[in-house]
């Protein structure tokens, strides 16, 4: 067979990529937007502080007062401000949040304080400060950026968002997706597999690992080694915006998916990347549609999802920044120079760096159950000696913060 020569990985994602737009955005309530990107800016509706406040518990007082000893002419706790006038000697007690009364301009501290009847003073050699101040608008003021297109909503941006007056949210929607296993050798039941026969794990590994950032996923299979089984299991997926094929994309005389995909209409755009492993992916089209044919190896399924998969629902869904993030560590033990294609080591990330897993089969899960991390050789390069810088991309919560 005269096979295409594999393309390299980042002309493979670039590619990707740019099939497909992010999806229509939807509004949501703010308590609903986590794990969601933003599909407009938020703007600041409100100033916060919206007015000067203490930060501590205390009493509210005119700091250019030489004397250090006041009166105290009422309260200002949170929620619940002085209405009182305030003047020169005049002091307030007050509450950590509290609005400041006009014409107050320092904190002097609870425990700095000595209180008879209404008669306040310094207790020890302190001083009454500015401080203790938090100042009108020192976080953010009405009509500020606070956060951008395509970032990922969580917990403390949620926050930042009701703080600056948002109720709801602009977000991009999540795909659909449908993940098919393919294979004669694959049985749905992992309690009644025999000796040749493997239980069907990838389609329950790529589902999960997707969860996150797609609306939903619907599993289909396993769908046997036969041309017209596969077209029926793309029509079966025909609902979805992402279609996962695993197995089948390689060139052995049972691998189906890339004639049943042209039989079924879709166009193929790429086959096989410069990748190890991973190499066999495949990604194609059929009208807004995208359908990735990922190798049945459940390592190289992890990989090429993880590179491949991932970034693309993340994008579908509006993220500014789809690609997984990396990092520099050094390496915790020597590595041999490498083959032409990038590889992707499994590894654990320890306090002496990147630790390579020994074991690099394909096949074995158990190596990849234990890595928190992939560890990337580029194509060509030479041995690596303990102590050498490389990149290294994290596993956690798909490769992004």
């Amino acid at each position: 067979m005269n096979l295409p020569p594999p393309i390299s990985m980042q002309d493979a994602q670039s590619r990707l990529l740019a099939l497909a737009q992010p999806l229509e955005a939807e509004t949501v309530a703010i308590e609903n937007a986590a794990g969601r990107f933003l599909a407009s800016d938020i703007i600041a509706r409100r100033t916060q502080p919206p007015a000067d406040l203490s930060a501590m518990d205390g009493f509210a007082v005119g700091d250019n007062d030489p004397s250090g000893s006041w009166r105290v002419v009422g309260e200002s706790a949170a929620g619940h401000p002085f209405e009182g006038t305030f003047g020169k000697g005049d002091a307030v007690r007050i509450s950590t949040g509290a609005l400041m009364p006009e014409g107050a301009s320092a904190v002097l501290l609870q425990e700095d304080a000595q209180l008879d009847g209404n008669d306040l003073r310094v207790a020890s050699d302190a001083t009454a400060s500015p401080r203790h101040i938090r100042h009108q608008g020192f976080d953010f003021t009405a009509g500020d950026a606070l956060l951008r297109t395509g970032t990922r909503m969580d917990a403390a941006r949620c926050a930042l968002a009701i703080a600056g007056g948002q109720v709801t949210v602009d977000v991009g929607r999540k795909a659909r997706l449908s993940v098919i296993d393919s294979g004669d050798e694959l049985v749905a039941d992992a309690a009644t597999a025999r000796d040749h026969q493997i239980p069907a794990s990838n389609g329950a590994m790529l589902g999960i690992m997707a969860s996150p950032f797609c609306e939903s996923s619907h599993r289909i299979g396993p769908v046997p080694d036969r041309r017209e089984k596969l077209v029926k299991s793309f029509d079966d997926a025909s609902t979805a915006d992402v279609i996962i094929i695993s197995g089948g994309a390689s060139v052995g005389d049972h691998d189906l998916v890339r004639p049943a995909l042209e039989q079924w209409g879709a166009k193929l755009d790429f086959w096989r990347v410069a990748m190890k492993p991973g190499k066999p992916l495949l990604v194609a089209r059929k009208g807004t549609k995208i359908i990735l044919g990922l190798p049945g190896n459940p390592v190289s399924s992890y990989v090429t999802a993880f590179f491949f998969l991932l970034p693309l629902l993340r994008h579908l869904a509006g993220s500014y920044d789809p690609m997984p993030q990396s990092l520099a560590l050094s390496l915790a033990a020597d590595l041999p120079a490498n083959g032409s294609r990038t590889e992707f080591i499994r590894g654990v990330m320890c306090p002496e760096g990147a630790q390579p897993l020994l074991q690099r089969d394909s096949s074995a899960l158990r190596t990849l159950a234990a890595a928190d991390c992939f560890i990337e050789r580029g194509g060509n390069a030479p041995p690596a000696r303990t102590g050498d810088p490389v990149t290294v991309y994290p596993l956690q919560n798909g490769g992004i913060a």
